[in-house]
């Protein structure tokens, strides 16, 4: 049987004494994507920041592939994860090329897989290789973009987390890089945790759905499970709106 991509066992987590994450139990499917929804202030990126080991809990743990977190390897977990925020988060001082291949130049990655692996990451994200050799300041919104999504891909990670990746494009920008998203887990499956406040996106991208409110899980399921019976009004609402 497959171990879950993540597991959050009694969590919780506050922030200068007011709490984000009350007692929370979760399982995340593997080899699927993951979409967790909510509003601002939900607890959805925190959840993601505790995978990562950018924080930790106050009490409960965090198991990835059915293994606790250890906080004192935290750079060899991270090497199996993908991690791309929104707004790209790019290095301005480096050009596109180096700021994806970063990580693998520092690994020892050889310049020949270096330079396969930049190829075969640009053709999954439809990133033109000329523009690799530019400065983020010279790419437009969606290019950053989908650099950062190939940074958080280049080293072929079990495990991808993407915190709001695609909220600050424009709509017809959004919907290519979507598509290119959904062709990317057909071309390369793994376990993908997508943030998102948007559930029309949560939908499109989503096999599986967590829906956050006020730091508790509200309800998980399949979009068409959660659709067919939501657990409350904020849930139906949410579909409502992803509809309208």
């Amino acid at each position: 049987m497959t171990a879950p991509c993540l597991e959050f066992v009694g969590v919780s987590k506050a922030y200068v004494g007011k709490s984000v994450l009350d007692d929370i139990n979760l399982i995340l499917p593997s080899r699927m994507t993951v979409a967790m929804v909510g509003e601002s202030g939900s607890g959805k990126s925190t959840l993601l920041q505790l995978a990562n080991g950018l924080v930790r809990p106050e009490s409960g743990s965090v198991s990835i592939f059915g293994e606790p977190l250890d906080y004192a390897a935290l750079s060899e977990k991270r090497r199996a994860m993908g991690y791309a925020v929104q707004g790209a988060g790019l290095f301005p001082h480096l050009t596109a090329a180096d700021n994806i291949t970063l990580v693998a130049r520092l690994s020892g990655w050889s310049p020949d897989a270096v330079a396969a692996r930049l190829v075969r990451v640009c053709e999954l994200l439809s990133l033109d290789p000329e523009l690799t050799t530019r400065f983020p300041h010279a790419l437009s919104g969606g290019q950053q973009q989908r650099v950062s999504l190939c940074r958080a891909m280049m080293l072929n990670p079990e495990l991808l987390l993407l915190d709001e990746p695609f909220s600050a494009l424009d709509p017809i920008t959004r919907r290519a890089i979507h598509d290119e998203f959904l062709n990317l887990q057909a071309a390369e499956s793994r376990s993908v945790v997508i943030v998102t406040h948007d559930m029309a996106e949560a939908v499109k991208l989503g096999q599986h759905l967590v829906i956050l409110r006020e730091g508790r899980v509200v309800q998980t399921g399949t979009p068409n499970e959660v659709r067919s019976a939501p657990a409350d009004d904020y849930v139906s609402g949410l579909f409502a709106e992803a509809l309208a």
